[in-house]
């Protein structure tokens, strides 16, 4: 491979978590190679290894300060199969489903409004000095303030069930430590009306943005793809439960209705040397053929319907556009999040009037169990805890599939295709290596949850000439 230019963007702005794009042009300013490194490493599958099991719910958040709430419910539900209480209490599964729809309230509102709205608003050849939130609240001063009210009232639904709105303890193995007091319900039931009218009014504007720009949006960062997601036994969207539903690019299915604690009969994962994060697949379709999105445009995609109204509503014009097809538009994922936005909010006002959230029955146990699986989907897509529990109570293993891992090979060809399609034979500028940040944006991806590496971790130089020649290579480790 003859390489004349490296350009390198370092870091990838408005994510969460470090991670860099390398993009490689020859002499004639063609792109040869793109992708999106990650350049952290989380060990925790490693570091929890020899502590109890009971401790993991709380230990594993810590593995990000934006979406903690995923990673305490998945690692819960799989120490739940450890003690054999999976069929929780209807006030221990009703006060975890709040809990997991602020998760995905705040998560989705921080996203929309504080890290993709920039672009959206301003264009994505904005001057950087006013493509940032600071120049949202300057020029919408209206749409910031309602940005920060939504998070924080999915961050109050989140201390109300958790204990604190960031790393709390409410769900343990078997259920919950508390139920929801009528204080804290009356008070979150005072602002259910006006989020929903915010809710509404987001998805208005991710769906008018993407409608009134389709032509341009369609071919921007997009490809086909196989989608995965949970769903309900009826195909009903599940945020918090469900079987394992897999399509193709044209809707056809892939998988359905997969047992999660078989997941690993159907999913894989690849590794490669140029990234800590790994690339999982479908088993029987392989690492070619068989990688897939997951999140919000994956879950609209596989789901038959969503069970509340005015997501359903919302869900139907999005497939429209399609025509009841899968929709494989990258930047479709603003709009299909804002639908998850509504229906999360639906979800929350019907289960705060829900009187088991009062009840007192909050914990069960059963058979005892040495491996725990426990999926859920988190904001940014299907997330898979997995966990080996020896006879005294100690964790010997553990494997976390989290969302940003399953659309690392899609968030790698949508790098690639925005750079040969903006990058190639022109003067490179801080706005056009912004488009490459936007399709990496559209995906929400969180980096800093979703690097893992099995095996030895060698320090590797290499000393490259302008032509990318490697001179000398030198490792340790």
């Amino acid at each position: 491979m003859s390489v004349a230019k490296r350009i390198v963007i370092e870091p990838v702005t408005r994510v969460e978590g470090h991670g860099k794009v390398t993009i490689l042009l020859d002499e004639n300013g063609k792109v040869v190679q793109a992708r999106l490194h990650i350049v952290e490493f989380r060990g925790f599958e490693r570091f929890i290894q020899g502590r109890p099991f009971w401790e993991v719910p709380v230990l594993v958040q810590r593995l990000c300060g934006i979406c903690p709430v995923s990673h305490h419910l998945a690692a819960a539900k799989a120490m739940d199969r450890v003690v054999g209480g999976e069929k929780l209490t209807p006030t221990a599964e009703k006060m975890r489903r709040l809990m997991h729809y602020g998760q995905i309230y705040q998560s989705h509102a921080l996203h929309f409004f504080h890290l993709s709205s920039p672009d959206l608003l301003f264009g994505f050849d904005a001057d950087v000095g006013i493509r940032n939130v600071i120049g949202v609240a300057g020029k919408y001063p209206d749409l910031a303030v309602q940005a920060v009210m939504m998070r924080k009232y999915g961050q109050e639904i989140i201390k109300a069930t958790a204990g604190k709105k960031i790393h709390g303890t409410g769900a343990i193995p078997g259920g919950i430590n508390k139920n929801l007091s009528l204080a804290e319900r009356d008070g979150l039931l005072k602002e259910v009306e006006q989020q929903i009218a915010w809710s509404k009014g987001a998805v208005k504007i991710a769906k008018d943005y993407t409608v009134e720009n389709l032509t341009k949006l369609a071919p921007f960062g997009s490809f086909d793809s196989n989608h995965l997601s949970l769903v309900r036994s009826d195909g009903a969207m599940d945020l918090y439960d469900g079987n394992l539903r897999a399509i193709d690019a044209q809707g056809k299915v892939i998988l359905d209705q997969v047992d999660c604690q078989k997941y690993l009969d159907f999913i894989a994962e690849e590794v490669r040397d140029w990234s800590y994060m790994k690339f999982p697949f479908i088993r029987s379709l392989g690492p070619d053929k068989g990688w897939y999105r997951v999140g919000p445009l994956a879950r609209l995609n596989t789901a038959t319907f969503i069970d509340t109204p005015l997501a359903e509503a919302a869900r139907k014009e999005f497939v429209a556009v399609t025509s009841g097809k899968p929709n494989n538009v990258t930047m479709a994922y603003h709009w299909a999040r804002m639908i998850e936005l509504l229906h999360a909010m639906e979800k929350m006002q019907a289960l705060l009037n829900d009187k088991d959230l009062q009840g007192k029955d909050l914990v069960v146990k059963g058979q005892r169990r040495e491996v725990g699986i426990g999926l859920l989907e988190a904001p940014r897509g299907t997330l898979f805890h997995h966990y080996v529990v020896d006879k005294n109570d100690m964790i010997v293993a553990a494997n976390l599939i989290v969302s940003t891992t399953n659309n690392n090979e899609p968030m790698n060809r949508a790098v690639a295709k925005v750079a040969r399609d903006h990058l190639q034979g022109v003067e490179i500028t801080e706005a056009l290596l912004n488009h490459v940040e936007v399709a990496i944006r559209a995906y929400d991806p969180c980096l800093s949850c979703a690097t893992h590496a099995l095996g030895q971790m060698p320090l590797m130089l290499a000393v490259v000439d302008h032509r990318g020649q490697v001179l000398d290579e030198k490792s340790r480790g």
